[in-house]
């Protein structure tokens, strides 16, 4: 295990200044590499970690170790996050400024070797010569590899580290914009173009991992315009990064993702980015082909361009326009390309190209190459272009001259051919020229010669048309709908072929029509003759005239009568116009406003929620620490114990065993072991003592004359064998000796020829060797060609499932967030009704035990009353009270009944029948006025109590009489109390029933009490 240095700065970095300078960067870099990756590292202050993060990442960088600097970096992107981005930052802007500095340090190093040559005169070896013969590569090349290489590697894999640690990250995404613009740089200083797709590649994957990890804490919101916005300018970053390395197809790629954050900003952009964007996808275009789109994109940047810089000279403009117009010119209506015919290109793959490139370039249409036409004649761009390239529209689009457009256009081709920004239009237009030829010559001519034809249609070279190509052409057009032509071969010949009841086309403009052709005479005859029928009635009948002068006066009257009435509407329009746009300029505040709100709480619950993580992880890690510092002296004690029993006993101890073990546990170990080492002493010595030694003494003294004996004969027989071969082998070499000066004579004579023979079989054998190896490297290099080209397709395919495949798991995650949020908000609204139940509830509830407090207080006054009179009966009269009756039902009661005895509620009822005839007004007990012929309170109740069955105010049914058993309503007073109103008050309960009795309103016998009579007992309280 290696040893851990104390995390103090000094001492880490003094440490590390120590190994340096006896020259140990590894071991220095190692020593670092512990104390970053250590736990330990977590809860030191960042104060303390920074000086070690540089002095880190500077080994790494100077020993090449990409590896433990991504290592290093992960760990300390986990400690500062939270704490100190700048110091992250610092961090990284020192790793990749260093190896910068590295790779400059290289390429100079290796220009020094390029030109550091010892000797000029012998500075190419035949070695060299072929080796560069061989390989193809230069010196300056091999060296480059050898040199600069390893560093160009390095930072690479630098660029991908930091992108990698700081993507997806909302805290850190300033610098990975930062760090994505140098990476940028990257590939065009050094011509990476091969680093550059990987980079473009890994920046698609962030972007799409986006969406994926949006519920993480700080994850990027693309709905925060500044985060958008710094999106977009890496994304125009990368495409005119692609556009100057010429890769196309990422600079396709680079204006779909440009696309994509363009549709999902809410601001508009910047026109100077849209300009760029348009300018790029011009160049894109152009180098695909397509001119359709490519006339579309300069049309668009065109507008883009007169509105963003206003201080355009006429020379630019001019030469804008001139482009505008003639790339819109430039737009075959016929190829020569190998295309299908026009019922298949409008096949859904067509189509859903074309809305592809009409949603990048946000048109609401395809384009056409009329309509690019008719918006470049309503820009009024004639007016601005050259003269050469007005005479060329003039010519393709408004004249009719099929015997002379090629020699009036050839002058204006050669000027368009001589500049370099013009010059790409030249080969579309020469196709364009060949179209309008045809159509013109197929409304003057039925038959004309195919040489009549290769003459007019003569061009410079390499323009120059010959038959077979004429011949393509015609047919692509046939195919397309644009050209009815049938050629005769036997009599070379062209036959313009017209069918009278052929349908309008629907394709491209014909150009100037000199006349109708005989299938337009013949589908527009009869409204033809309707205009002229028409007309001559219009002529010879003077009612007819007579009628339109009469209505042309009625419709100017009706004008001036209306035209007051239609000047208030449009005043009152326009006042109510400028009140609906106050209304919505006044929505539109309070909307910014609200926004502002929620942005501002949700920061300031987000800086709360950051404020508890935070102390959060500062208590986790003093938790931590404290802990760390127990084992730490546990560890401690349990080590020194051990190097006791090690100095004592000899015994040495693992030190897993060691951090594993308490003290108890080495003491025992330390034992165990002891019996073991006797053990296995013991047992060594009685095999020793076992063994006897006397036999092996007399076996070595008996062989010993032998081995003499033995030595004695091998010396005898080693000499005669000796001498018998040297004598052999000097016969030999004379013998052969001899034999080789004969053949010597022998071949001296023929040498001469031998050398001369062997020349020629050597050249001619270079010479076909030499053809073979140019044969095999150039099928080497077709079958590389065609390899490469299977490899793109296949990667292509591979990239268009995957992205279909990830399309679809967004699609899928984004149906179960929402699923996820729809039960969120139903869970929400529940407990939301189900609190607002319970509130009501205990309103309800308040409100029922202040009544029962106030009929308690009533029901006690009315006792203390009675108690009284009861007191003062007995004062004045010795006899003793009537005794008590046995319990009578209430319909069995009678009045003599309730005269002879009862409670006092019987004698009040009596006292009450005793003056019913009576209808003056008496006081209540309450001291309010009421009639003595209306029933009172108590007798209601009673009546109420009655009527209604046992158990609803509490247990069995009673009067409210002396006895009053249960405790019901009348029950005693010492039973009531602590009570509801009929059984015990349980918490959750009624007023003496359980809440779901209650709920359910169902009588229940006693537990139910007052609380299932609510209503009843609400309506007579």
């Amino acid at each position: 295990m290696a040893p851990f240095y104390a995390v103090k700065s000094d001492n880490v970095l003094k440490r590390v200044e120590e190994l340096q300078s006896v020259g140990q960067d590894e071991a220095a870099l190692q020593a670092l590499h512990d104390v970053v990756l250590s736990k330990r590292s977590r809860s030191n202050p960042i104060t303390v970690m920074e000086p070690i993060m540089l002095k880190y990442v500077e080994l790494c960088v100077e020993l090449k170790k990409g590896k433990m600097v991504k290592e290093g970096l992960h760990q300390y992107r986990n400690i500062a996050q939270n704490t100190s981005v700048n110091s992250i930052e610092t961090i990284i802007n020192k790793m990749l400024s260093l190896a910068e500095e590295k790779v400059a340090e290289a390429r100079a190093k290796a220009d020094k070797i390029a030109v550091d040559v010892e000797d000029l005169e012998a500075s190419e070896t035949p070695e060299s010569i072929m080796l560069s013969t061989v390989s193809g590569d230069q010196n300056k090349d091999r060296t480059d590899r050898a040199v600069v290489t390893p560093w160009l590697k390095f930072l690479w894999e630098a660029y991908r580290t930091v992108l990698d640690i700081m993507r997806n990250n909302s805290r850190l995404e300033t610098l990975y914009n930062a760090v994505t613009l140098k990476a940028f740089q990257f590939c065009l200083t050094y011509d990476r173009k091969t680093e550059f797709r990987r980079l473009c590649e890994i920046l698609r994957n962030h972007f799409l991992n986006v969406a994926k990890y949006s519920h993480q804490p700080h994850a990027v919101n693309l709905n925060d315009p500044e985060t958008l916005q710094a999106y977009l300018e890496s994304r125009f970053a990368q495409l005119n990064a692609a556009a100057e390395l010429e890769l196309w197809q990422e600079a396709f790629k680079s204006v779909e993702d440009i696309h994509t954050l363009l549709t999902t900003s809410k601001r508009p952009p910047k026109p100077v980015m849209m300009a760029n964007y348009y300018e790029k996808l011009t160049k894109i275009f152009m180098v695909s082909d397509d001119y359709l789109f490519h006339s579309a994109a300069w049309n668009r940047f065109s507008a883009i361009e007169r509105v963003v810089n206003k201080n355009l000279t006429d020379d630019q403009q001019s030469s804008m326009a001139s482009i505008v117009l003639l790339s819109a010119l430039a737009i075959p209506i016929i190829t020569t390309t190998k295309t299908r015919p026009g019922y298949v290109e409008a096949d859904e793959y067509r189509v859903q190209k074309l809305n592809r490139l009409s949603m990048l370039m946000g048109l609401n249409a395809h384009p056409t190459r009329t309509g690019l036409l008719k918006e470049a004649l309503n820009k009024n761009i004639l007016s601005r272009v050259r003269p050469e390239i007005r005479d060329l529209y003039n010519i393709l689009e408004v004249q009719f001259h099929p015997l002379s457009i090629c020699k009036k256009i050839n002058p204006i081709m050669t000027k368009i051919s001589e500049d370099a920004s013009l010059a790409k239009y030249v080969r579309p237009l020469h196709q364009v020229i060949l179209t309008r030829l045809l159509q013109q010559l197929s409304q003057v001519y039925t038959t004309v010669k195919l040489d009549f034809v290769l003459n007019l249609a003569s061009f410079p070279a390499p323009f120059n048309y010959d038959a077979a190509t004429i011949e393509k052409f015609i047919m692509n057009g046939c195919k397309r709908g644009e050209l009815n032509i049938r050629i005769d071969h036997a009599s070379q010949s062209l036959i313009f072929e017209t069918d009278l009841f052929a349908p309008p086309k629907d394709t491209v403009t014909e150009g100037i029509q000199l006349q109708s052709s005989p299938a337009d005479l013949m589908r527009t005859q009869l409204s033809r003759l309707g205009v002229s029928l028409h007309a001559v009635v219009q002529m010879i009948d003077p009612s007819v005239k007579e009628a339109a002068a009469k209505a042309k006066q009625e419709v100017v009257q009706r004008a001036l009568a209306g035209a007051e009435e239609e000047h208030k509407k449009a005043l009152a329009r326009k006042v109510i116009i400028e009140r609906r746009k106050e209304v919505i300029e006044t929505e539109i505040a309070r909307k910014e406003k609200a926004a502002a709100q929620e942005k501002a709480a949700a920061a300031a619950k987000k800086a709360e929620a950051e404020k508890k993580r935070v102390e959060e992880e500062v208590k986790r890690r003093e938790e931590e620490r404290i802990k760390r510092i127990q084992d730490e002296v546990q560890r401690d004690q349990a080590k020194r114990i051990a190097e006791e029993i090690s100095s004592k006993t000899g015994l040495q101890l693992k030190p897993e065993e060691i951090e594993q073990s308490d003290v108890k546990t080495l003491l025992d170990l330390k034992v165990s072991r002891l019996q073991t080492e006797q053990k296995e002493l013991s047992d060594r010595l009685k095999q020793i003592s076992k063994r006897i030694d006397h036999t092996e003494r007399a076996y070595r003294k008996e062989e010993i004359p032998l081995l003499e004996k033995d030595y004695e004969q091998q010396q005898k027989t080693d000499k005669a064998f000796y001498e018998a071969s040297r004598k052999a082998e000097l016969a030999t070499s004379k013998a052969k000796f001899e034999e080789n000066m004969k053949l010597k004579s022998r071949f001296s004579r023929i040498i001469v020829d031998y050398r001369s023979y062997k020349g020629k079989i050597e050249a001619a054998r270079k010479e076909a060797t030499d053809a073979k190896l140019k044969a095999a490297n150039e099928s080497i290099e077709k079958e590389k060609q065609e390899r490469i080209a299977q490899w793109r397709e296949k990667k292509a395919e591979a990239d268009r499932l995957r992205k279909q495949e990830e399309a679809e798991i967004a699609r899928r995650e984004q149906e179960e967030r929402e699923a996820a949020e729809a039960a969120e908000i139903a869970r929400i609204e529940k407990e939301a009704k189900l609190a607002k139940e319970k509130e009501a509830y205990a309103k309800e509830r308040e409100r029922l035990d202040e009544i029962a407090r106030k009929q308690r207080e009533r029901e006690e006054e009315v006792e203390r009353k009675i108690a009284a009179d009861k007191a003062a009966a007995l004062a004045k009269s010795s006899t003793p009270p009537p005794a008590r009756t046995a319990y009578t039902p209430p319909g069995a009661r009678t009045t003599d009944s309730a005269a002879a005895g009862g409670g006092w509620r019987s004698r009040e009822a009596g006292r009450a029948a005793s003056t019913a005839a009576s209808s003056t007004p008496e006081r209540s007990d309450t001291g309010a006025w009421r009639n003595v012929n209306r029933s009172t309170n108590n007798e209601r109740s009673s009546r109420d109590f009655e009527r209604r069955e046992g158990g609803s105010f509490g247990g069995e049914r009673r009067t409210f009489g002396d006895r009053r058993e249960g405790s019901g309503y009348g029950g005693d007073r010492e039973r009531r109390e602590g009570s509801g109103f009929g059984g015990p008050r349980r918490e959750g309960s009624g007023f003496g029933g359980n809440r779901d009795d209650r709920r359910d309103e169902r009588p229940r016998g006693g537990n139910r009490g007052a609380g299932a009579g609510a209503r009843d007992s609400e309506r007579k309280w």
